[in-house]
Parts: C-alpha cells; sequence; structure tokens
C-alpha cells in the first residue's frame, strides 16, 4: 500500500476499511528528515510480517505528537472518536474497565500510528485470556555497561534457556538493549510466568555476579552491570514489539537477528527504517517461531 504523496491529510481505502491520516508532512525524525508519512509508509511495508504479533492483543498507546523528540505520553483507553470497525479489548481494572485497541490488521495498524505512536506496545498474552500469556521474555538492559556486554548477557541467558530444553529468540530493543523471547504454550497464569522468569534472573545474576544483575534500583546496581529484567513478564506490561520503531535519531527498529549476529557483534544501528525491509526480504522474517503453533516450550513443567 503506498500513503499519498503531496497532501497533508488523506482517507485511504484498505479493502472495505476507511482511514484518515493527518499531518503527513510533519517531520517526525528531525535528524533524518523523515515524516508521519515515511513512518506509516514503513509500517504498511512490514505489516505482513508485524500484525500476527499484535493481532487480538491489547494495544498500550504510546503517542508522540510531536514526533521522536517531543514530549510522549501513555493512553490505554481508545479515545473517541474511532472507527466502527475497530476491534477493542475490555480489561477490567481497580477503577473500572479500559477499552484497549487491537490492532488486527493493517487498516488499525494504520489508524494507531496515525495517533501519533512510533513504537508499539501490546500485551503479552490475547484478549481471549489476558492472564495466560503465550510468551515470556527478558529485557537486557545495559545501565552502564556496553553492548558488548549485553551481546554476552545475552548469549548467557539463551545458554541457560537451552539447558532446560527451551529455544529462545532474540532481537534488539531497537533502543538500547536485547530482548530474548521464549514462545509457551499458553496455560500457566501472568503471575507464574514471571515467578519462572524472575527464578531464572536470579540463577543468572548469581553466576555471573559481576556482569549481570537483578537490581532495579540504578544507584544500587553493580558498575558495567547488564540488569536481566524479569518484571516486563508482570500482568499489564508490555515491550516494544519487533518491527517496531523507536524514538532514536536514527530512527532505529527493534530488529529480530540471530545468535550467529549475537556472536558476531551488532549494533543497536544497525537497523533502522530505512533499512529494515530489504532486511525481511533477505533473511525473512527471524520471529514467524513467536507465531507459529509448534515449537512452543511447555512451561507448565516448570511452574
Amino acid at each position: 500500500m503506498k500513503i499519498p504523496e503531496g497532501v497533508n491529510d488523506a482517507t485511504v481505502k484498505v479493502g472495505a476499511k476507511s482511514v484518515t491520516l493527518t499531518n503527513l508532512n510533519k517531520v517526525f525524525f528531525p535528524q533524518r528528515g523523515y515524516t508521519k508519512r515515511d513512518l506509516l509508509q514503513y509500517y504498511a511495508d512490514v505489516a505482513p510480517y508485524l500484525v500476527p504479533n499484535l493481532r487480538n492483543r491489547a494495544m498500550v498507546m504510546k503517542r508522540y505528537p510531536n514526533g521522536a523528540e517531543g514530549d510522549f505520553f501513555f493512553m490505554k483507553r481508545t479515545p473517541q472518536p474511532h472507527p466502527a470497525w475497530l476491534r477493542l479489548c475490555p480489561i477490567e481494572h481497580s477503577a473500572g474497565v479500559v477499552d484497549y485497541p487491537m490492532v488486527d490488521d493493517l487498516a488499525a495498524l494504520l489508524w494507531v500510528v496515525n495517533l501519533g505512536c512510533i513504537d508499539l506496545n501490546q500485551w503479552y498474552a490475547t484478549c481471549d485470556d489476558i492472564e495466560r500469556p503465550d510468551y515470556l521474555a527478558f529485557d537486557l538492559d545495559p545501565g552502564t555497561a556496553s553492548f558488548d556486554d549485553v551481546r554476552e548477557v545475552a548469549l548467557l541467558v539463551r545458554d541457560g534457556l537451552a539447558g532446560l530444553g527451551m529455544k529462545s529468540y532474540p532481537k534488539t530493543t531497537g533502543s538500547k538493549g536485547i530482548h530474548v523471547y521464549v514462545p509457551i504454550v499458553r496455560g500457566p497464569l501472568q503471575k507464574e510466568v514471571w515467578a519462572f522468569t524472575k527464578s531464572f534472573a536470579r540463577t543468572v545474576a548469581h553466576v555471573e555476579p559481576k556482569l549481570t544483575t537483578i537490581e532495579y534500583r540504578k544507584d544500587r546496581r553493580p558498575r558495567g552491570s547488564v540488569l536481566v529484567d524479569y518484571n516486563q513478564n508482570r500482568s499489564g506490561a508490555t515491550l516494544a514489539s519487533v518491527y517496531s520503531v523507536r524514538p532514536t535519531p536514527s530512527a532505529s527498529v527493534s530488529a529480530p537477528v540471530t545468535w550467529d549476529e549475537v556472536e558476531r557483534g551488532i549494533a543497536i544501528e544497525d537497523f533502522r527504517i530505512d533499512n529494515m525491509r530489504d532486511r525481511i526480504a533477505k533473511v525473512g522474517d527471524l520471529w514467524a517461531p513467536l507465531t507459529a503453533k509448534r515449537g512452543r516450550v511447555n512451561l507448565a513443567r516448570f511452574v
């Protein structure tokens, strides 16, 4: 799909659905000169690989109305007005029910991005059972450590999971670190998944105390250590989706990578809005196992 050129506002047809796109000429990445149109075009192009990872999941909107260098705010409740065709995920919170939007197709993806959502942050569990996720993740946060240290810790996490018979998949965060994911058979509750990841992260930190930590307070972390963040597995937490653009000067992307690439050496800046489409064409969808039915870990054996 081609986002219209030469206009600032446009209404596009996606099948039988209409989506109004606004402020297309607004610069969203000043250092690269990328506009909101460029952002929308990127998402339209990668939608076949991205949408399967978002479908049927509540989306927490992180909105940047003035682009990557402007202020942002989080929004859970679907704003009014919204298209009648947009599917909502009602989730009960202490203050009442919140209707989250769901990105089930290209039309919904364009609608959410048009709100100024540069990166996309979906729930771990699908809307039909929000307390039973189908993947777990570790967010490796460098703090004062180098990205080389992050890569080393990612390999430690990979090997530790492999020792339990779990195949894992890495992606860059697009910001500073690496995410390590494990697709699981849906069954255990989110709190059980969180307890498992906490125990695993604690073991990693015990084995490699100089390189890793599970201390969340930055002033208490050993200098140069990488946080093995398991808390992203708590109920309602989100991480930037695979193929998600991040609000960085280079318009970097949270890119799936191979473990061989992690071993050889990669950098956050290697994966950007301007080269991700060519990379997918070359290496394919490295994240396909996360939505596949086969190859999922039966975490119930460990919780």
